[in-house]
This record gives C-alpha cells, structure tokens and sequence, in this order.
C-alpha cells in the first residue's frame, strides 16, 4: 500500500508495475502516469475514470481483460500475472462456498462466453456468490458481441477501482466512491427485499436502447454500485429493466408481468436512486434518494 504522496512521487518504472496490479491496460496506466500530480484522491478517481472512458479503445478493454484470470481458475492468472493473483483470488473468494453442479455450470458458460465474445467473462465479484455470477453471465449471453464489450469495459472499472482502494492508503476514507445510480427492490407481496434480482441498465446508442451494466439485487434487494465511482451518465433517458420472472419462478410464484421497465431522465451529476415496488400483479417506482 502507498500514500497519494508517494503515488505522485514514485518513479514511471516503479509505479507503472503497482497501477498494473489495478489494470494492464498500457494506455490506462500511462496516463494514469502521465496526469501526476494529483491534489486530492477525488481527483485521482474522477481522472481514472475520464481515462478509461474517454481515451481508452475497445482494443485497450480488451488487454485489460486478459489481466483477470477466468473466474474461479485464479492459477491461469499466476502464470501471467503474478502479482495481481493474490487480489482476484480475494475478489472470487465466495467461489469456495459453491457446490459442483454450479461451478461445471459456470465453467460452461465461460466456456461459452469467450467462444461468443472473443475474451473472458469479466464482471466484478467481490461480495457475489456463484450462482450469482451464473445468473449474471446467462443473462450477458443473450447480448450482441458490439454490446456486451460495453457492460464488460464498466465491470472491468469496478474492479479496477477496488484494486486502487487496496493499493492506495486512505483512498476509501478521502475519495467519494459512490455510485452515480443506485437501485432497491423490495416485494411488497412479502414485506420483504427482492433479493437475487437481474437489472440492466441501458441506454440509448444509436437510436436503440443498448445494456450499459447487468447487476443482481444483494440479501438486501439493493445494487450499490451500478456503475463505477467516477463514472457519470451524461444527460438523457435511460432505463432500467427488472427481471421479475426469473425472480418469480426462483420463489415459487407465478407473475403477471415478465419484466417491468423504468425509464428515467438524468440531468446533472446528482445521485439517481431508482426503486421499484413490485408484487405478482403490479409494480410502482419514485425518485428515491
């Protein structure tokens, strides 16, 4: 772990090997490099993200994926990568508690992923289970190869930004790392969180609404961070699509709507809550905060 001091201090060689531990991608790295000084570990956020966003291309996401290993196979990152193992291997930790049917299922689906896709299935794990993960990829793979780059390129960030929170001292405590858009999902049919719900954001890309990021409701029925810290919607209409048949069939129930959709228009760099209200026969949303 180093200080922001010395993150502004350290020498190209030595902290280009510590941002790699964060993200392979060279580009990324370099200018990461390039902006020092920075004054605040705010500003080191808003300019990580603004890098990664508005100068790196698609084929600089994709060397940055090969910088994961597969999920739940951390040795094929040790030959490669063998000081960014420790952390995925972390970051995968609840891999431990699945049973055999739903890892083969994963290794299936991975297996499936990068024949369709062309790179590994990158997505954010810390705090997520297996079947989660499983959940989440069956869903990615109904995208198009020109779509799902998009949803991959912004899991890529959220782990990119935890690995600067374990790499860089007091980061967590001086940074805002919250999300842009938030959301929770309660069911009010049983008083309780809709918990293990698929959401997908999606904007609008060519006149054609497009997924931006693919989340699962936690215990709570919420997903905190949607989007990355430091990554903010530009003004317009999005929308954000529950996935309440699978959510009903998972809790023994039979549904009237298969999905419910929430359009919302985002003006300024406010925090956006969207919540939805759902029972098996309605569903209702507001501004939250």
């Amino acid at each position: 772990m180093i200080t922001l001091s010395q993150l502004n201090s350290l020498s190209e060689q030595k902290l280009f090997m510590l941002l790699e531990q964060c993200c392979v991608s060279k580009t990324w790295v370099n200018s990461i490099i390039e902006s020092r000084p920075f004054s605040s570990e705010n500003e080191l956020i808003k300019k990580a993200a603004s890098i990664w966003y508005n100068d790196c291309t698609i084929e600089d996401f994709e060397e940055a994926f090969t910088g994961h290993p597969k999920i739940g196979n951390v040795d094929s990152l040790k030959e490669k990568f063998s000081h960014t193992a420790e952390w995925a291997e972390n970051e995968q930790s609840k891999m431990a508690e699945a049973n055999v049917e739903t890892i083969e299922a994963l290794a299936e689906a991975n297996k499936f992923y990068e024949d369709r896709f062309g790179y590994i299935f990158i997505v954010s794990a810390s705090g997520k289970s297996a079947d989660e993960m499983l959940a989440i990829i069956n869903s990615r793979l109904k995208n198009q190869r020109d779509d799902e780059i998009y949803v991959a390129m912004n899991e890529q960030h959220k782990i990119t930004v935890i690995r600067l929170v374990k790499l860089i001292e007091g980061l967590s405590a001086n940074a805002d790392l919250s999300s842009h858009l938030t959301t929770h999902a309660l069911d009010t049919s049983i008083g309780s969180p809709a918990k293990h719900m698929l959401i997908t954001l999606k904007g609008l890309r060519k006149n054609q609404w497009k997924p931006m990021s693919v989340g699962i409701t936690n215990t709570d029925g919420r997903i905190s961070d949607v989007l990355p810290p430091g990554r903010f919607l530009s003004p317009g209409v999005y929308s954000m699509t529950f996935d309440t048949a699978n959510y009903y069939k998972n809790n023994n129930q039979k549904g009237f709507y298969p999905e419910a959709s929430i359009q919302f228009e985002v003006t300024d760099g406010s925090h956006y809550h969207i919540p939805l209200l759902i029972n098996p026969f309605g569903y209702s949303t507001y501004r939250g905060s």
